[in-house]
């Protein structure tokens, strides 16, 4: 454990695409996409990738907008918004998944989140609740006035911790007329408690190291740093939790990508661990849908968060025979059964305006 940073074992972070060696293959293009089956070229009349940048609140963000094929600006198109899991990139799950709906006619985006990624923002791995619900509201903004899209149906994916901070967005922002999540993680709920509650009895104490790296930061010292900066083979292989395994094996080796780090500034914690995604939750009134693995061992968050959501009367629960969190990720298996589950939800509630 001499590896973690700061001695930090609370380590939480949410984790992308994952881990068997068996074809989760990096792949080396221009778009720095490294999921399988990953655009490498822009070929006209097939699905194409943009990359845009734009300001959310002085700060630069980097984004890909994925067309589907034959896009035509002057027609209308429904549009969803992604978000990436907390340490993750746009290049990973996310990149999959928003290619994967845009190959289903959808508009679609996802964007690194500020301070994190290829987007601006100092210091460096800021991982703020706050921060990452308005990255969500910014990317609506941004793909709302894109043209082609037609703003009555717009809809929202979150992965993994972009899934927590993406059932806080729609609370409150009724632009966003259908929401899903795979594999949600309530980053809130693991900072404050420990990953399946293994950590109540510290939670003072790692309150006031969170202080204390907040006062060091303002006077002016180096800023502290919580969570992984690199792990050894021996160290994932000891790794109880399937969830941290196979994630240090997706971030790591098999989908590792330059701009993706599991560090995050100590001074977040005194915003994280006050925070949580299931929050008046009963304020989202819009359709949604909850997909998780039936062996994920994070599905408890996706099952807390379900049954708390009693705003909607249009919900589902979806669970995926056999997976674990980080396989929801990238197993064809898996994200197919996914696929098809977003594909039928959101032509349902997106296809026309009537189902809004």
């Amino acid at each position: 454990m001499n590896r973690i940073v700061r001695n930090q074992i609370f380590i939480f972070m949410l984790i992308t695409t994952s881990i068997y060696a068996s074809g989760q293959n990096k792949i080396d293009n221009f778009f720095g996409l490294v999921y399988r089956g990953a655009i490498t070229e822009n070929i006209k009349g097939e699905v194409t990738i943009h990359a845009v940048n734009y300001k959310l609140d002085g700060i630069e963000i980097a984004a890909n907008v994925y067309t589907p094929a034959n896009y035509d600006p002057t027609k209308s198109y429904p549009a969803i918004v992604v978000a990436h899991p907390n340490g993750g990139v746009k290049e990973q799950v996310a990149g999959l998944y928003t290619q994967h709906l845009a190959e289903l006619g959808y508009i679609t985006i996802a964007a690194d989140a500020s301070y994190q990624g290829a987007s601006g923002g100092e210091p460096r791995h800021t991982d703020k609740p706050q921060n990452r619900v308005e990255d969500i509201r910014g990317m609506v903004d941004y793909i709302s006035q894109y043209p082609g899209v037609d703003n009555n149906r717009l809809g929202a994916l979150g992965i993994c911790g972009g899934g927590g901070y993406t059932l806080k967005a729609v609370q409150s922002d009724k632009r966003i007329k259908a929401v899903a999540t795979v594999s949600m993680f309530n980053s809130g709920e693991v900072r404050r408690n420990g990953f399946q509650n293994s950590q109540l009895n510290t939670i003072q104490e790692r309150l006031k190291q969170a202080s204390d790296a907040r006062a060091q930061e303002v006077a002016g010292g180096e800023i502290r740093y919580s969570g992984v900066a690199s792990i050894t083979d021996e160290e994932i292989a000891q790794t109880t939790t399937d969830l941290y395994r196979e994630g240090y094996e997706y971030y790591y080796r098999t989908h590792k990508h330059p701009n993706s780090t599991f560090l995050y500034t100590t001074s977040s914690l005194l915003d994280l661990m006050v925070w949580d995604a299931t929050d008046q939750i009963e304020l989202i009134n819009q359709p949604l849908l909850m997909i998780a693995g039936s062996k994920a061992d994070t599905k408890y968050m996706t099952d807390k968060a379900f049954a708390k959501a009693t705003g909607t009367t249009k919900k589902e629960l979806f669970v995926i025979p056999g997976a674990t969190h980080i396989q929801t990720y990238y197993v064809p298996e898996y994200v197919n059964q996914a696929m098809n589950k977003l594909h039928e939800f959101f032509e349902r509630y997106l296809e026309t305006t009537t189902n809004q």
